[in-house]
C-alpha cells in the first residue's frame, strides 16, 4: 500500500513538471539537444502557462511540490557560477519569499499554543507575514513590556507531506543503491537520513530556540555575529518569540554600496565566523542561505553579521574536525601528497589505495584554482572533477559531513556576492593554523595541563591508596591467571585420557563383535575360523582391560 502511495505521489510531480513545462526546461538543455526533437512531444510544452518567465515557472513548481523542493531551490538560489541569472533570481525569492499561509490561521495557531485570546499575550500582532519560508513564517508583534519581537509559526498540517516526500527520497535511494553501480559509494540511504534528521529538526521551535541561545553564548562577546535573543516565555513547540533585529539583507548589495559598506572586510568576516564555528565551537550554522543573514552597517567600515533562522545546526566529532582542519591546511600549502594520506587514513578512500595515483589526481583537480580570487573559480566544474576523481578511487560519502559541504556552498555563494577578489586561501588559512596549534602544538599541551590541574590536585590525596590497590589488582589479576592456566593444562590432560579410553573402548568393542560374528557364522563357512573368531575376542578383551586400568 505504502509503495502505491509513492506512485500516486510520482505522478502528482509530473503533473506539477509538466504543468510548468519543466520537462520543456530539460529538453532545451545543452545535454539533451541531440534529442531536442522530443521537445515539441512534451506535454509542457503544448501544456504550460506562456506568460511565465523560466525562472518563474521552477520557483512556482518548487513551492508547489514542498518544503523540501524549496530547501532544494534555496541551496541552488546561492550558485550563480552553476545558473543562468534570471534563473538565480526567481530562486532567490524562495529564502523568504515563499507563498504564506493565511494570517488569521497564523493567529489561531498562536491562540491555541497558549490557550488565550492574541491580545492578552501580545501588545499587537501583525496578521501580515514579514516573511515566510517552506517551514514557517515570520509575524511581526510587540509584548506588553514594549519590547519588539518577531513570532515564528510553523506551517500548518506540515508533517504529513514532508513524511510522503521523504518516504520518495528513501525509495529513490533504494533504487539508486540497487541499480546504480555507484550506489554503495554514495550511500544514498545514509543522507536521505541525513536530510531527514535535519528536517523534522526544524519543525520542533524548542530545539531551535535551544540552538539560537547556544549560539548566541558562543559569540555574546564578538563583534562579527550578532545572535537575537528568545523570549523563552512565549516558546512553544510550534511558536517561537525572538528579539526583532534591524540589518539589510546580505543580498541587498546596492543598497550597502551606497552606504559605502567595506565589503571586503564583510566577506574575510564571514570566512572567520564560519572556520570559528566549525573549528572552535564545533557547532555551526548549516542553513546560510541570503534570506538568513542580515548585516548591521551602523558601522559602515566595519559591518557585522546577523543570522536568524537556527533550524539546523551542524556538529562534527573531534576525529573529522582534525582531518578536515589537517586536509584544509595541507591543501592551502599545496601538499598534495597529505590530503591523499589524510584521505587514507581516515577511511573516505579504501585502504590499499595507492598513495601516488591518488596524489596525483588531486593535484590536477586543485593546481588550476590556487592564486585566483573567488570569481575566477568555477567551483561548478572543481565539484564535477573532485566527483570524478573519487568515483574513479570509490571514495564513500560522508553523510555526516554533508551538511558541511552544503555549509560551504552557501558560504562561497555569499562570498562570491559581496567580495568576488576575495583571497579565500590566504583569508583561511592563518585560522586553521592557529586551531591547529591549539590543538596538536605545545600550546595544546599546556592547555590540556591546566584544564587537568584541578583534578589532579583533588586526587593528589588519593594517589598512595590508589596505587597500592592497583598493584594488589595486578596481582591478583597475575594470581588468578595462573589458576586458570592450570586449570586449562589439566582440563587438557583430561580430555586426552579420556579421548584415548574412547580410542581402546571402541577398538575392544569392534574386535569382540568381529570374534562374535565369525564364530557364529563358522557352519557356514568353507574353512574352519574358529582360531580366527577367539583371538579376536581375546584381543578385544585385552582391549577393555587396558580402558578399565586407566579409568583406575
Amino acid at each position: 500500500m505504502r509503495y502505491l502511495f509513492q506512485l500516486f505521489h510520482l505522478i502528482k510531480i509530473y503533473r506539477v513538471i509538466v504543468r510548468y513545462g519543466l520537462d520543456e526546461l530539460l529538453l532545451s538543455t545543452e545535454i539533451l539537444r541531440p534529442i531536442r526533437i522530443l521537445l515539441y512531444l512534451s506535454p509542457g510544452f503544448w501544456l504550460h502557462t506562456k506568460n511565465l518567465s523560466r525562472g518563474a515557472r521552477l520557483r512556482l513548481a518548487m513551492e508547489e511540490l514542498g518544503p523540501i523542493f524549496v530547501k532544494f531551490g534555496q541551496i541552488l538560489s546561492t550558485r550563480r557560477d552553476l545558473l543562468p541569472n534570471d534563473i538565480a533570481l526567481e530562486l532567490a525569492q524562495l529564502q523568504d519569499k515563499v507563498k504564506p499561509f493565511n494570517g488569521e490561521q497564523a493567529q489561531r495557531i498562536v491562540e491555541r499554543a497558549y490557550n488565550r485570546p492574541i491580545n492578552e499575550v501580545f501588545a499587537s500582532f501583525n496578521p501580515e507575514p514579514i516573511a515566510a519560508a517552506s517551514i514557517a513564517q515570520v509575524h511581526a508583534a510587540r509584548l506588553h513590556n514594549g519590547r519588539e519581537v518577531v513570532v515564528k509559526v510553523v506551517r500548518p498540517n506540515l508533517e504529513k507531506g514532508i513524511r510522503r516526500d521523504v518516504d520518495l527520497l528513501y525509495l529513490i535511494a533504494r533504487l539508486i543503491n540497487h541499480y546504480w553501480i555507484d550506489g554503495r559509494r554514495l550511500r544514498p540511504h545514509e543522507v536521505v537520513a541525513e536530510f531527514e534528521k535535519n528536517l523534522y529538526s526544524e519543525l520542533d521551535l524548542m530545539q531551535e530556540a535551544a540552538n539560537c541561545t547556544q549560539l548566541r553564548r558562543n559569540f555574546h562577546q564578538s563583534n562579527l555575529l550578532y545572535i537575537p535573543e528568545i523570549e523563552w516565555a512565549y516558546t512553544q513547540n510550534n511558536v517561537m518569540v525572538m528579539e526583532r533585529i534591524s540589518g539589510l539583507p546580505v543580498g541587498d548589495i546596492a543598497t550597502m554600496h551606497q552606504l559605502g559598506v567595506n565589503f571586503k572586510y564583510l566577506a574575510e568576516t564571514g570566512v572567520e565566523i564560519f572556520f570559528t564555528q566549525v573549528f572552535r565551537d564545533n557547532f555551526f550554522h548549516a542553513d546560510m542561505h541570503p534570506g538568513n543573514v542580515f548585516v548591521d552597517t551602523s558601522n559602515p567600515n566595519r559591518p557585522h553579521y546577523i543570522a536568524v533562522d537556527f533550524g539546523i545546526m551542524g556538529t562534527l566529532s573531534s576525529q573529522d574536525q582534525h582531518y578536515l582542519a589537517a586536509n584544509f591546511l595541507a591543501f592551502f600549502n599545496r601538499d598534495y601528497r597529505r590530503v591523499a594520506e589524510l584521505h587514507v587514513h581516515s577511511g573516505w578512500v579504501p585502504e590499499g589505495t595507492r598513495v601516488e595515483e591518488f596524489e596525483g589526481a588531486i593535484r590536477s583537480v586543485c593546481e588550476p584554482i590556487f592564486d585566483r580570487p573567488l570569481k575566477d573559480i568555477s567551483f561548478g566544474l572543481l565539484l564535477l572533477r573532485l566527483f570524478q576523481t573519487a568515483r574513479r578511487f570509490h571514495m564513500e560519502v560522508q553523510p555526516q559531513l554533508v551538511l558541511l559541504q552544503k555549509t560551504l556552498l552557501n558560504i562561497e555563494g555569499l562570498g562570491r556576492e559581496l567580495y568576488p577578489e576575495l583571497d579565500l586561501w590566504k583569508t583561511a588559512k592563518p585560522y586553521l593554523e592557529r586551531w591547529m596549534d591549539e590543538r596538536v602544538g605545545m600550546r595544546a599541551f599546556l592547555k590540556g595541563i591546566q584544564a587537568n590541574l584541578p583534578f589532579w590536585a583533588e586526587k593528589m590525596p588519593e594517589m598512595p591508596m590508589l596505587i597500592y590497590e592497583n598493584i594488589m589488582q595486578r596481582q591478583t589479576e597475575r594470581e588468578q591467571v595462573k589458576r586458570l592456566i592450570n586449570e586449562v593444562s589439566q582440563l587438557r590432560e583430561s580430555m586426552g585420557q579420556q579421548h584415548e579410553q574412547r580410542i581402546l573402548l571402541n577398538t575392544g568393542s569392534t574386535l569382540i563383535l568381529g570374534g562374535c560374528v565369525i564364530l557364529a557364522l563358522q557352519p557356514f563357512l568353507l574353512w574352519n575360523m574358529s582360531l580366527l573368531g577367539g583371538l579376536l575376542g581375546i584381543a578385544g578383551s585385552g582391549f577393555l582391560l587396558l580402558t578399565w586400568i586407566q579409568k583406575r
